[in-house]
């Protein structure tokens, strides 16, 4: 008999009752040190004071009155990543897969009403993940996220992963819109686009006119120490996908554009009933208030190097479980030798959450605001958690 929930995932025998900073507590009284964060989202741990705040005050006053009117958190909060980033408009989402969807259509009008309507290709990258809808799993183009769905969504080009020439080519093509990746991958195993390739491709789009669309669901809100990622490379995207950190733990995406590539998107082009809704915004306005503060954000950059420093020594003293560290800030990869899956395992007997990814890695996704102390004390867990499965790898 089928489950009354969708047997979509495979879960961990886990069941979370309650959370405090970067710790959770399974039902059963064990405690587990949480370095996933939600996959990315809980950028300031569990039931924060300021977070709770906010959405507690908030559900007392108003939850929902649909984009029909105006809505005063949500336009604070607008004005908040105007004034942090290189957009000039922002429209509110429930998820970054809403935000994919939008990022795909914005490009694809731009051309419409610039009068080339052929200009509708969207390059991607392999190894890439844009979320689960029509337009993302497209995007991504991956048999593992394709397979059965078809026909897809046509309007998509793929490209391998770090191969400029075969990048130069494409975008000199006469029918491409944009060009979508993330400024780290995510799913594909955390694996960072330099910043020179990065400046390199936003040369490309000024030379061409393709927009440059950038995937910041994950790597985003502070996660690599800048509070957006491609900060570290000292360019700007046409468009730009938000979500996860934004919101805490609270469901909120955004999609960010220039007044430019924007400029197809009037009344009646798109629309969300929750989108931006009152409870998002007012929680999301709490994180913005102190994810964006430098001080926060070199707080990051530091505890940064602590995690990498200590990841670090794990690789060298279990060469036969891990290969190398990967990442950037709070958003780190351990590509390992035994199977990935195999570590997350043993990282759970040790009262330990990571999260799996391409590439056989695991991903660490603390909290942004993660104790030095809990730091060490991962350190130390997953040390153990490595000694348990050497045996194996050795064999």
């Amino acid at each position: 008999m089928m489950s009354p929930i969708l047997p979509t995932y495979n879960r961990a025998p886990l069941s979370f009752v309650s959370g405090e900073g970067a710790w959770l507590v399974e039902k059963d009284g064990r405690r587990f040190l949480d370095l996933g964060a939600g996959i990315a989202v809980n950028v300031l741990g569990h039931a924060h004071p300021k977070l709770t705040e906010a959405l507690t005050r908030q559900a007392g006053q108003l939850w929902h009155t649909s984009n029909l009117y105006h809505i005063p958190q949500q336009e604070e909060l607008a004005d908040r990543l105007v004034a942090a980033t290189f957009a000039d408009t922002c429209f509110f989402t429930n998820s970054g897969t809403e935000a994919c969807e939008l990022a795909v259509k914005m490009a694809r009008k731009y051309w419409f009403d610039k009068g080339q309507p052929e200009r509708n290709v969207i390059l991607a990258f392999t190894g890439s993940f844009h979320g689960r809808s029509a337009a993302g799993i497209a995007a991504a183009g991956s048999e593992k996220m394709t397979k059965g769905f078809g026909p897809l969504l046509p309007g998509f080009r793929h490209l391998p992963f770090g191969d400029h020439e075969a990048l130069k080519a494409a975008m000199a093509e006469p029918d491409v819109a944009a060009v979508i990746l993330e400024p780290v991958q995510g799913e594909g195993g955390i694996i960072p686009v330099p910043d020179v390739c990065l400046k390199g491709l936003r040369e490309l789009c000024d030379k061409t006119g393709v927009l440059m669309i950038l995937d910041e669901v994950q790597c985003g809100m502070g996660r690599t120490g800048k509070l957006f990622a491609h900060e570290w490379a000292g360019i700007a995207p046409d468009i730009m996908m938000v979500a996860k950190g934004i919101g805490g733990g609270f469901p909120l995406g955004a999609l960010l554009a220039t007044e430019a590539a924007a400029s197809g998107m009037t009344a009646g082009t798109h629309g969300s009933t929750y989108g931006g809704n009152p409870l998002a915004c007012a929680v999301g306005n709490a994180v913005m208030e102190i994810v964006a503060d430098e001080a926060f954000l070199s707080e990051v950059r530091r505890k940064a190097g602590l995690m990498r420093q200590g990841l670090e020594g794990l690789v060298a003293a279990h060469p036969d479980v891990f290969e190398l560290v990967r990442g950037s800030g709070l958003m780190l990869g351990l590509k390992c030798k035994v199977p990935a899956g195999d570590v997350v395992q043993a990282a759970y007997a040790q009262e330990v959450c990571i999260v799996p990814a391409a590439d056989n890695t695991v991903r660490l996704l603390p909290p942004l605001n993660i104790e030095d102390e809990d730091i060490r004390e991962a350190i130390a867990r997953l040390d153990h958690a490595a000694a348990s499965v050497a045996p194996a790898s050795v064999a």
